[in-house]
């Protein structure tokens, strides 16, 4: 039946769409949410906006960013990639298949090729129909072989590349020796070698007949790397091999194996391990949700109260700031006695008081490290808020407290709290570490092994400069990850606990940022706070001059009897120790003896032992008994023989005493150095004012001017959020209508890609016509920046020099001034 004959309901077929031409006309052919993927996938590409979608491609193409958007594909989207660089340009989708799956045709492979393709596709990696699909040159560039650049496919160079600067009588030779009729050129006879090698059954004819030892030679060489090192006279099995081009010369003494030659051994797999699915992350162990819930919460306590002792310690002041920025291994270590940790962990402490601004330099003439005002905020915070923001500023934060100790790329030792922590996958891997664990049933913990097989799949660890493998920083911040979401309190027992599967998103795929993370944090708040044991307003004191706390204290009551006692044992319960000094130390802050037996009568849950009540009834009697003073320093009492007994004592000779009345000593020592010398030897002096007065001597807390947390290190441009997306995706698609828009043949020698250009005077009559019209036109445009663009704008009025149009490029009224308008062109009649 002829197109006539056709019965009227039956359309006529439509057009086949023209294939595209070039990444440009495919991006051309996207809808706005497959842009929106492309710049969310490669944020670089939007920064800054692309005028229009030449552009746009342009950018994809560049080095820089094609490396960038290869280092954050899976491991099955990158093999995809690396097959289609050894494949032919343009490749089909069947041939791609057929590199990766072999000749076996993998199901897993052909189920899984479509999604990989997909993702190419999206991120401007390939771009083409199924018929004629290309990788972007820079991304072939990067990822075909090379002596230089080996690929991880381990395969060599085609017999074309191979044969480049072979003379034409060898290649013939080589033909001849392969049974194959000799041709007139050097093209033809390539061609024949190469039909031959890509032939499977008579591939197969030729190794059939090779020897034993040649096909061993072949085996050592198909998987990679393809090059091999020969002498001037080459052993029989390499002659043999030489003569039929199963291995070619490329340089004196050195012999590679074809591309062909290896696909056809590998039965034409690209790679000798295909992985088209991501590796399954296990339970290792499983435990109770409460059990891990109960690990978990004792642990943020833990956390919390590290985090107090940490910064009680440096309340005063902390340690100096070393010159090159950070702390230095004497206080790291000093302060890792102190919180009785190990110096790695007390790094990770110490990081996360500052990654959360509870810490920082004063910036003062003798810097030194101190709490900042907003410690003193935090305190007052309900605990489960406490831990929320320490959790929050950990799963964020870029500085990485792992690295302390290591060095950095000049030989340099990388200290806490000094530059070059800062990593930024840091971040991501902790999401990604807690989302696979989030993944596990209830109470499982993954192993490490197998959580870090999972992320190499997600996220190779492969330079795509040099195809080696590099430093795995990855594995170590994943295992850096796991054991401080133990410490921090997020899992128990290796497992995610609640309030821990609270911190994420759900799905938790994707890390939360601003207003998304802090309703998590509050969510996971709520959820921790009933695990969290109650401050208790009593201790248990104990005849041995100990007190037990059972648990913690409320603020109050843990504050004064820091002063009180020294801290014996943590743990689940802590022990305090009441000894003179302590005791004196509560005097010295302005506690009378009556104060502290009223203290301790009121918050101990048992009656209190009388060894402590004379404890503190004897040091206080003594206590203030001697004066000290500034003379340069003196002693005064009103006990001339206690006097008598301090200048008799022999170890005050190096006190340079000497008395100036009954009742008064002069010494040459500072009143410091001379009160600790005097309760060396057993007294209790107490220091006195200029007035008399016995001084006060409470604590001063020093603090930071107010400082915010440091802001992390971004691993490249952010990506854009849906605002910035709209608004991007807007302006290049105007732009882009700006430069494709036909022209009317008077603007056709600025077709070129050069802004038009018109006298004034055409100007001003081609835009005062057009007002009139209502036809859009073409414009160039120089800026006051000297900044050239071209835009489509329809005018509205043009008056004092200026006019004034909707500009369809910023898709918004705009007024330009004339003498800015370089030219103006009409656009053709059908634009289309």
């Amino acid at each position: 039946m002829s197109v006539h004959d056709r019965p009227p309901e039956e359309p006529a077929p439509p057009a086949a769409a023209a294939p595209p031409r070039s990444l440009a006309e495919q991006l051309r052919a996207r809808d706005d949410a497959s842009l929106a993927a492309l710049l969310q996938a490669r944020p670089d590409l939007i920064t800054p906006v692309p005028t229009d979608l030449t552009q746009l491609a342009t950018r994809a193409g560049t080095r820089a960013s094609v490396v960038r958007a290869l280092e954050h594909l899976d491991r099955f989207a990158l093999q995809t990639a690396e097959a289609l660089a050894v494949a032919p340009d343009p490749a089909t989708y069947d041939t791609l298949l057929a590199l990766l799956a072999g000749d076996e045709s993998d199901p897993e492979v052909t189920g899984a090729l479509p999604r990989a393709l997909a993702t190419l596709r999206e991120q401007a990696l390939v771009w083409g129909a199924d018929d004629r699909l290309r990788l972007v040159r820079t991304a072939r560039e990067l990822l075909a072989p090379s002596p230089q650049h080996p690929s991880p496919t381990g395969l060599g160079p085609t017999v074309a590349e191979a044969t480049a600067g072979m003379s034409p009588g060898r290649i013939q030779e080589i033909l001849a020796a392969a049974g194959l009729p000799t041709t007139h050129d050097a093209v033809s006879a390539v061609a024949s070698l190469t039909e031959l090698f890509t032939d499977r059954p008579r591939m197969r004819a030729l190794l059939d007949g090779a020897p034993a030892d040649s096909l061993e030679v072949l085996s050592r060489l198909v998987w990679g790397p393809p090059y091999g090192q020969v002498t001037a006279d080459p052993a029989p099995r390499l002659r043999w091999l030489l003569d039929r081009g199963l291995l070619l010369p490329t340089a004196p003494g050195t012999v590679v194996l074809p591309r062909e030659v290896a696909l056809h051994l590998r039965a034409g797999r690209a790679h000798q391990k295909t992985e088209p699915l991501p590796p399954a992350v296990e339970p290792a162990v499983t435990h109770r949700p409460q059990v891990v819930d109960a690990t978990a919460a004792g642990q943020a306590y833990t956390a919390l109260a590290t985090v107090e002792e940490l910064l009680k310690d440096w309340d005063e002041g902390g340690p100096a700031v070393l010159r090159a920025g950070g702390l230095s291994v004497r206080d790291l270590k000093r302060t890792a006695v102190a919180l009785d940790v190990p110096e790695p962990i007390a790094a990770f402490w110490i990081e996360l008081a500052y990654a959360a601004g509870l810490l920082a330099s004063d910036d003062e003439a003798d810097e030194q490290y101190a709490a900042t005002p907003a410690y003193d905020a935090w305190l007052e915070l309900p605990a489960a808020e406490r831990w929320t923001r320490l959790a929050t500023a950990w799963l964020t934060a870029t500085r990485t407290p792992g690295l302390v100790g290591g060095r950095d790329a000049k030989d340099r030792t990388l200290s806490a709290l000094g530059p070059g922590l800062d990593r930024s996958a840091a971040p991501e891997v902790r999401h990604r570490v807690l989302a696979l664990l989030a993944a596990l049933p209830e109470g499982g913990s993954a192993a490490a092994d197998s959580l870090i097989a999972r992320l190499h799949w997600e996220r190779p660890v492969r330079n795509p400069e040099s195809q080696t493998r590099t430093d795995d920083l990855r594995a170590r911040l994943a295992r850096w990850a796991l054991s401080e979401a133990e410490l921090l309190g997020i899992t128990g027992r290796g497992a995610l606990s609640t309030h821990g599967r609270a911190l994420l998103a759900t799905p938790p795929e994707a890390p939360l940022t601003g207003a998304e993370l802090a309703a998590a944090a509050s969510r996971a708040g709520r959820v921790l706070a009933p695990l969290l044991p109650a401050p208790l307003g009593h201790v248990l004191l104990q005849a041995d001059l100990t007190a037990v706390a059972p648990g913690p204290l409320e603020r109050p009551l843990a504050d004064m009897l820091g002063v009180l006692a020294d801290v014996e044992s943590k743990g689940g319960a802590t022990v305090y120790r009441f000894t003179p000094g302590s005791v004196r130390r509560a005097l010295d802050a302005g506690r009378s003896a009556s104060d502290l037996h009223a203290f301790l009568a009121s918050h101990s849950s048992t009656p209190v032992p009388q060894p402590l009540t004379y404890l503190i009834d004897d040091v206080a009697r003594r206590h203030g008994h001697l004066r000290i003073g500034a003379a340069s320093a003196y002693v005064r009492c009103d006990d001339d023989a206690l006097l008598n007994e301090i200048l008799a004592d022999k170890r005050s000779a190096d006190l340079r005493l000497r008395r100036l009345a009954p009742t008064v000593l002069a010494a040459q020592s500072a009143p410091a150095t001379l009160l600790e010398g005097l309760r060396a030897m057993g007294f209790a002096p107490a220091a006195e004012s200029a007035e008399g007065d016995v001084l006060i001597a409470r604590a001063h807390a020093h603090r930071t001017p107010p400082r915010t947390a440091p802001e992390p290190v971004p691993e490249g441009p952010p990506v854009p959020d849906a605002t910035l997306l709209t608004a991007a995706i807007r302006a290049i698609r105007a732009g882009d209508l700006a430069s494709t828009a036909p022209r009317k043949a008077a603007a056709a020698p600025a077709a070129n890609g050069s802004l038009p250009r018109t006298t004034s005077a055409e100007t001003l009559a081609t835009v005062q016509a057009a007002v009139l019209t209502g036809e859009p036109l073409w414009i160039g445009y120089v800026n006051a920046e000297g900044s050239a663009s071209q835009r489509l704008i329809a005018p509205i009025r043009v008056e004092g020099g200026f006019v004034t149009a909707y500009d369809h490029t910023a898709d918004e009224v705009r007024t330009y001034p004339l003498h800015r308008i370089t030219g103006v062109a009409e656009l053709a009649d059908d634009p289309a």
